[in-house]
């Protein structure tokens, strides 16, 4: 068995369907009834309306898959984005995001190892090139994602201290063509995103989200340069930092012009 919250769309959904396609029998949310009904039914999967926010609706998840198997996936991939400067979001989409990005895979990851323990298993979390240092326009975002990373890499010592079976990997996919990412490109504070030549497609971060889980690498980076590009502006955020506003100009232009 094998859960992928968020997979109505997007990075799950190409997700799902790998791992249906390797022949495991896949159980996908999403908060989108219909959307969730109708991805289930493309892929051959269980589709489950459930909040990535919720401890309770991943327990709930959690119990389902373990009925119809041993559970030996789970990937949180639910997450939101609002682009905007930290003072100028509203509450709303300030808690949204540390809800659904941070606290959804803590949530997610305390379920899925309740499931796991026993037999072990791989969990995935999604997060993102932003984890790795400053991105100006999107702080609460970055900083949702940097908590992914962080709170990934130190369950997995919990977990090894405890004996526990269970893999815990972290993805960190640069920007991507999805809805998430085009719902927002009319807002100027995505520029940074577009600073790359060319936007990711859910299809390579799945290839790449499966590579993670078929071995025992802990972190994985899309692609490698940026992420090195970002760990060094951690390094020295105040030269990063002008780094970073040359490269939101040059974004800038391929956000209005994509």
């Amino acid at each position: 068995m094998a859960v992928v919250t968020g997979a109505a769309r997007g990075f799950g959904h190409e997700i799902a369907r790998r791992l249906v396609a390797r022949g495991h029998q896949v159980v996908i949310t999403d908060l989108d009834e219909a959307a969730v009904t109708a991805a289930a039914a493309e892929l051959g999967a269980t589709g489950m309306v459930a909040d990535a926010r919720s401890a309770d609706d991943h327990r709930r998840v959690a119990a389902a898959a373990a009925e119809r198997g041993p559970v030996a996936v789970w990937v949180n991939n639910a997450g939101v984005l609002r682009a905007g400067k930290a003072w100028e979001l509203s509450d709303v989409d300030v808690d949204l995001q540390l809800d659904a990005n941070l606290a959804g895979v803590v949530h997610g990851s305390r379920a899925a190892v309740e499931v796991m323990r026993a037999r072990g298993g791989h969990l995935l979390n999604i997060a993102s090139m932003s984890a790795h240092g400053p991105v100006p326009g999107l702080a609460v975002y970055a900083a949702s994602k940097s908590g992914v990373l962080n709170f990934s890499l130190s369950l997995q010592g919990d977990l090894d201290l405890a004996r526990i079976p269970i893999r815990v990997h972290a993805l960190c996919p640069d920007a991507a063509d999805t809805k998430l990412v085009r719902e927002e490109q009319g807002h100027a504070d995505t520029a940074i995103l577009f600073s790359q030549p060319v936007l990711l497609t859910p299809a390579q971060v799945a290839d790449a989200a499966m590579g993670l889980l078929d071995g025992r690498r802990l972190v994985r980076s899309l692609p490698l340069r940026r992420a090195l590009m970002a760990r060094t502006g951690a390094v020295v955020p105040a030269v990063a930092l002008r780094v970073l506003a040359r490269m939101r100009a040059q974004g800038e232009t391929r956000r209005v012009g994509s």
